[in-house]
C-alpha cells in the first residue's frame, strides 16, 4: 500500500494554497491532478441543510442485551465524541457526574437521548431550553441534564473531565 502524499503546489494572490494529491490510494487507482487555472476560484461547496427531512441519515441501531456496565462504558466514550465541542462539554460533564449511578433504565434512556435524535444541534437546543423537547425525550434524564447545564454549583466545564 503506497501512501498519498500531498504537496503545495501554488500560492495565489489571496493567500489561498492549492493542495494535489500525487500517488496512488491502496486500491490501485490513480490520483490525477485537477485542472487548475491561476485566475479561477475554486468552485463553492453547497451547505447542507440539516432541517432537512430529506436527507439519508442512518437510524441508529440500539444494541440488544448488551451488559450494563459494557453500555456505561460506551456511553461515556459517545459522550465525550460528539462531533461539536458544546455538547462534547455538556456531555461529558454529564456523563462522568450521573452515569456511574444510574439504573438500566435511566442507562437505555441515556442512550435513546444522545442516539436517537439525528442532530446534535437538536441535544443542545433542548437542553439549553432554547427549544421545547419533544415528548419522546422529555423524561428525568432530560430533566436531569437541564439542571446540569444550568450549572448552579457554578462548576469549571472548560475541558471534559478525565476518563479515569
Amino acid at each position: 500500500m503506497s501512501l498519498l502524499r500531498l504537496s503545495r503546489l501554488s500560492l495565489n494572490q489571496g493567500a489561498e494554497c492549492s493542495l494535489i494529491a500525487i500517488g496512488r490510494f491502496h486500491t490501485g487507482r490513480s490520483v490525477s491532478a485537477p485542472p487548475h487555472n491561476s485566475g479561477d476560484r475554486p468552485p463553492v461547496v453547497p451547505m447542507i441543510d440539516l432541517e432537512d427531512k430529506s436527507l439519508p441519515i442512518p437510524i441508529y441501531k440500539q444494541k440488544q442485551n448488551e451488559p450494563l456496565q459494557l453500555q456505561k462504558s460506551r456511553l461515556l466514550y459517545q459522550s465525550r465524541k460528539r462531533g461539536m465541542l458544546e455538547n462534547g462539554l455538556l456531555l461529558s460533564t454529564f456523563a462522568a457526574k450521573y452515569l456511574a449511578t444510574m439504573d438500566a433504565k435511566q442507562t437505555k434512556l441515556y442512550d435513546n437521548l444522545i442516539n436517537m435524535p439525528t442532530n446534535d444541534w437538536d441535544i443542545f437546543y433542548w437542553a439549553t431550553g432554547v427549544k421545547p423537547t419533544p415528548r419522546e425525550y422529555d423524561n428525568e434524564i432530560m430533566n436531569l441534564l437541564k439542571e446540569h447545564v444550568k450549572n448552579a454549583e457554578r462548576e469549571k466545564r472548560i475541558q471534559q473531565p478525565n476518563l479515569y
